[in-house]
């Protein structure tokens, strides 16, 4: 089977938007490729966190990581601290990546306006990411919009340093999903449903309460037409809505259309807010159950100890072709 990498950072609450976007996809994955799914808790490093906060929200997304669907026995999971070899070729790949190439990541750009002192690490990050993907050999990334401009950078570094110094990485693919990779906020439906939003009305959180799910759903920012159409562009609160009920109900959009021809936004919110709430219901009764039985260290411990062995060789390549000098 082909192999597949991806990682989430621990940081923030959880969402909707993590979970459709990027998680779900890990899910359905696991059975079809050789899958690695990581906690970049080193990502989570680029902006100043509270050393505790960071401890118990990587643990949380372990948890979250099992509670969803992903099977110890079929995908590896660890933290991305845990394996010192992320760090060691990211240092490398820097000095094959390229400041122009930095210079152009839109990323940095957003999330560095407006302040007053940004870290060298939230620029150089990308290349950190590049490090994960390539050390696994990696063949297939599922991305979101917002990362294919990382992804084609992966690939010119990868393609740069085999032409350079000889065959040492396999070009990964990315594997984006063609509706639901880009769930937006539900006050706010332009924009990206977003862990950091200033808003609790911009997403609904994976530990949230039925009642309150149920109240940001009926909520949600729609338009004036009560016509349940999907048309991002003219549309975009009822098209996100749609996307959102058709990625937790695994039903047709355009299915959904029909269904609700006619009806207006009333009927529509209330029953996909009974569709969110009774599939995160399963997702927190399993979240609980790991938080209470325990093993997730386990799982994380023994994750790492498998990948290490794929990490190492790829350093050993690595270092040869690049003439680093060992005895």
């Amino acid at each position: 089977m082909k192999r597949v990498f991806s990682g989430v950072q621990p940081t923030g609450t959880i969402h909707l938007g993590n979970y459709l976007g990027a998680m779900k996809r890990f899910v359905d994955l696991q059975d079809d490729y050789e899958s690695i799914f990581c906690i970049v808790d080193l990502h989570a490093l680029t902006v100043p966190r509270d050393p505790e906060e960071l401890r118990n929200k990587t643990r949380e997304l372990a948890l979250f990581y099992l509670a969803i669907g992903l099977d110890p026995e079929k995908t590896t999971i660890f933290t991305q601290s845990s394996v010192s070899a992320h760090s060691e070729l990211a240092w490398l790949l820097q000095c094959v990546a390229h400041v122009g190439e930095l210079n152009r990541m839109t990323q940095y750009k957003e999330k560095g306006q407006g302040k007053d002192t940004v870290t060298a690490g939230l620029y150089t990050y990308p290349v950190l990411m590049a490090a994960d993907i390539l050390l696994y050999q990696t063949e297939v990334v599922p991305v979101g919009e917002d990362q294919k401009q990382h992804l084609e950078l992966t690939r010119d570094i990868a393609q740069r340093f085999n032409n350079r110094y000889g065959e040492a990485f396999t070009i990964p693919e990315p594997l984006i999903n063609e509706i639901g990779a880009r769930i937006m906020a539900l006050d706010e439906p332009t924009k990206k449903m977003s862990k950091s939003a200033e808003s609790p009305n911009n997403y609904i959180g994976l530990l949230e309460e039925p009642k309150i799910i149920n109240k940001k759903i009926m909520r949600a920012v729609t338009d004036s037409e009560n016509e349940v159409r999907f048309d991002p562009e003219n549309k975009p609160g009822i098209s996100n809505l749609l996307t959102i009920y058709s990625l937790m109900s695994e039903t047709p959009v355009s299915e959904l259309e029909q269904k609700y021809q006619g009806l207006g936004y009333g009927a529509f919110k209330k029953d996909l807010a009974e569709v969110v709430v009774d599939r995160i219901s399963e997702i927190q009764d399993r979240y609980r159950r790991w938080e209470k039985d325990g093993g997730v260290e386990d799982v994380l411990r023994q994750g790492a100890e498998k990948v290490s062995v794929i990490a190492e060789e790829t350093m050993e390549r690595v270092k040869d072709l690049m003439g680093l000098y060992r005895v």
